[in-house]
């Protein structure tokens, strides 16, 4: 489920807890610090055929309170070890903060996204920590904007006039202990009402509101906990949403009527604890879908969003896990889905259609359009006159549209038949994000675009003629203003260079229209390759790097990995790996089985049994880097988070040589001890995707690819810089336990120290504490480096 109106910025931040203590700079030691050395308490485990001893197993033990006593001595004893260590670089760290922070999008708005006849928008006041969420008359758009300083976006003192307040986050903080996270936000079809949840910290839950927007009263009901979907229904008039049991399971359905003092119903309960449930209506607020899914089955429900305490009606289900996002368009049901066909799973999503009156029994699908192995379809997104379709051809992404109604009755057609639009693209797009795109009636529709070698572009594409407006996109170099939101000008690069008369085959914009787009490859470069992993599978490998500070061999190497869920790799330009570039670093991003771009078998291939693909490739790729001297040999750095930490980790433990050094964020480390005694429960999702340790065969694997189970005894490893944290998914007793085996086990040097950055995380936006916390990774991979 989308925000209404994306936040200003959308991320959680990581601080040292010794900031918060502000301390004074350590004396400089005299000689090199000793890491801390916490207490073995051995404790025996056996499953299968195995059994084994875990020396830290007590560092996980939250409800101990000796336990938790001694690791918060331990805790302290490794933030004072982190100062030790970095000490020396506090000069490098500050530069590295300034440059981070100067290059910081200071946009008083986000872009405003029309809703029927509304533009909702947040934007930040002046000495305010938090947003408001707003909206304005569409019609007053022209007197809001201001033409005198497009910087800002818009004109404060005729906005403040012709705006309403919708929510002020800064008190919605006052509510939740000086919190402001919010999930889920939807405004009702006839814009009375909004229904959002916000994260109450005490209580590690999230908890609906709905606000009346004419009065900007909450409203006496619901506000219900634990609520994981929201969708509208009888226009406005009625709300249903899904509530998680104790395991954060969701599976309960409720319906409240809006201004109503009954009770709540109940709609739908899921009694099997191995099923989910997910609801969310169509684009027309004709239906609200309701999913349920588990690893045995998947089915699709349909509720008629004028009624909806009419029933459920069963119209789609298939064996396993499959994605299924439904949609009505002028009475057809559209499922956009990638479950098996005829029993053989299929390796991408594909398009099925059938009339929402349909009278058979099971219901009859057809296929949309013939399968073309060229075309890989990766979203769909339906407007009133048009369907939007994300296309993956190879590893590029092509976004087009095709006019509606469809053809019927003519069985599936070639999508070249029906004579697609395809929209202009800039190089090297990494990944294409849609947009809320909520107004079903409106003939825009929004994207994020986003490239290694060029900020985030906020764009919209107008269907009906195929005219594009960069509406933000941050202007890093200062110099040169290619486009800035809010003015007028974007519109003479529509009428300059918008159809597909003018893209070449790759789908980008010709050569001479390349500088529409705020891009950077005149002064960063960027590289694609195709490396031979172990078993001959060729593995996409992404190499970014300065044009003028690239040397032969000389250069040191960031290599990027994530690799888990079927999820693509974070490749977007990032400002804080600037430092990294103009510095001659090379910034690589290694796309490993496991990880997304390349279909489900893809996606599988390194999953479960199969997760040692996943290291194997990256292992492949950093070898590459070296073995084609793109980086030297003894200056690769690897880079993790979360799961891609734990293909890091165990890359280390496999070839500890190939790395000088590595930074890990919240990592998945303890694979054995995550599966089998979860401290924050798993879903079905996560068993498949690392394995179930009560199979032997997944147990073994699991075993052989765990980080922290097959660490090399007497072998010199990397520096490496953890970041972690009690409340995280992995917590910290998985970073403090790796730590801890890894300097009990391998060699000790001084110069590869192995550092446990604590951090807390902090439900606001704060970028000034994140370029904090990337200075000092930054700082720690560049003092790697020179030791």
């Amino acid at each position: 489920m989308l925000h209404l109106v994306k936040p200003l910025r959308p991320h959680l931040c990581h601080l040292r807890l010794a900031h918060f203590k502000a301390p004074k700079p350590p004396k400089p030691p005299e000689s090199p610090p000793k890491p801390p050395n916490p207490p073995q308490k051995p404790e025996t485990f056996t499953l299968h055929d195995h059994t084994w001893q875990d020396p830290y197993s007590w560092m996980s033990k939250l409800n101990d309170k000796v336990a938790m006593r001694h690791m918060d001595m331990y805790m302290e004893q490794e933030d004072k070890y982190t100062e030790a260590v970095m000490y020396g670089t506090d000069r490098l760290q500050s530069k590295l903060q300034s440059e981070m922070a100067s290059r910081l999008s200071f946009d008083l708005s986000t872009p405003p996204l029309k809703f029927g006849p509304w533009l909702y928008y947040r934007r930040v006041e002046e000495g305010k920590q938090f947003p408001v969420l707003c909206r304005r008359l569409a019609s007053l758009h022209d007197e809001f904007i201001s033409h005198k300083s497009p910087s800002a976006g818009f004109d404060f003192t005729s906005g403040k006039r012709i705006e309403q307040k919708l929510i002020d986050y800064n008190q919605e903080a006052q509510r939740f202990g000086g919190y402001a996270y919010e999930e889920l936000s939807e405004v009702s079809p006839d814009h009375r009402f909004i229904a959002y949840t916000m994260y109450d910290k005490d209580k590690d839950l999230f908890r609906l509101s709905v606000r009346n927007l004419n009065s900007g009263a909450l409203c006496s009901k619901p506000q219900a906990e634990r609520v994981s979907n929201l969708a509208w229904a009888k226009d406005g008039q009625a709300l249903l949403y899904v509530v998680t049991d104790q395991n954060k399971r969701p599976y309960r359905m409720y319906c409240s009527m809006i201004g109503s003092t009954d009770e709540d119903v109940l709609v739908f309960e899921e009694s099997d604890n191995n099923v989910f449930v997910n609801i969310r209506h169509t684009k027309d607020f004709r239906f609200v879908t309701v999913n349920t899914f588990s690893t045995a089955s998947s089915k699709v429900f349909l509720i008629n969003a004028a009624d909806p305490l009419s029933g459920l009606n069963l119209v789609w289900q298939c064996e396993g896990i499959a994605h299924c996002v439904l949609e009505h368009h002028q009475g057809y049901l559209f499922l956009f889905t990638d479950a098996a066909k005829g029993g053989q799973s299929v390796d991408n999503h594909y398009l099925l259609r059938s009339p929402v009156d349909s009278s058979s029994s099971p219901r009859i699908w057809e296929d949309v359009f013939v399968s073309d192995p060229d075309w890989v379809f990766e979203d769909v997104d339906f407007s009133h006159t048009h369907l939007v379709l994300n296309i993956r051809e190879g590893r590029n992404f092509r976004l087009c549209s095709v006019a509606l109604p469809l053809p019927a009755g003519k069985g599936p057609v070639h999508l070249k038949e029906l004579h697609p639009q395809f929209l202009p693209l800039p190089k090297y797009v990494s990944q294409i994000s849609p947009g809320p795109n909520y107004d079903y009636h409106s003939s825009k529709r929004r994207f994020t675009i986003s490239s290694p070698v060029m900020p985030d572009a906020v764009v919209d594409y107008d269907l009906s003629n195929g005219n594009w407006k960069i509406i933000q996109q941050q202007n890093i170099l200062h110099e040169r203003t290619k486009v800035l939101y809010g003015t007028a000008s974007s519109a003479s690069i529509s009428e300059k260079t918008l159809n597909t008369d003018n893209l070449n085959s790759a789908n980008e914009v010709s050569p001479d229209d390349q500088q529409l787009w705020n891009d950077l490859s005149e002064f960063y470069a960027c590289e694609q390759h195709n490396v031979s992993s172990y078993d001959g599978v060729l593995v996409p490998l992404t190499v970014v790097y300065s044009c003028k500070n690239k040397k032969e061999d000389q250069n040191p190497g960031l290599l990027h990995v994530h690799g888990a869920y079927g999820e693509l790799l974070d490749k977007r330009w990032r400002s804080e790996l600037k430092s990294l570039l103009d510095r001659g670093w090379m910034v690589a991003y290694a796309d490993v089985r496991g990880g997304g771009g390349g279909g489900k078998k893809w996606h599988h291939d390194g999953r479960c049994t199969k997760k040692i693909n996943s290291i194997k490739d990256f292992i492949a790729c950093a070898n590459f880097l070296v073995d084609k001297e793109i980086v030297h040999e003894k200056k690769l750095a690897a880079s993790g988070y979360s799961a891609g930490g734990l293909v890091v980790a165990s890359a280390i433990n496999q070839c500890p040589h190939l790395f000088t050094a590595a930074v890990l964020k919240v990592p998945f480390l303890d694979a054995t001890s995550t599966l089998l005694y979860p401290i924050i429960p798993l879903t079905a999702v996560d068993y498949e995707e690392f394995g179930y340790p009560g199979d032997i065969n997944d147990f073994h694997a699991i075993r052989d690819y765990s980080p922290y189970d097959n660490i090399q005894k007497d072998v010199l490893y990397p520096a490496v810089l953890i970041s972690s944290s009690f409340n995280t998914r992995f917590g910290v007793w998985e970073a403090a336990k790796w730590v801890a085996r890894v300097r009990e086990l391998t060699v000790y040097d001084p110069k590869r120290p192995i550092l446990l950055n604590l951090t807390t995380d902090i439900v606001e936006e704060n970028r000034y504490l994140q370029c904090k916390e990337s200075a000092l990774e930054t700082a720690f991979l560049i003092k790697a480096m020179e030791s």
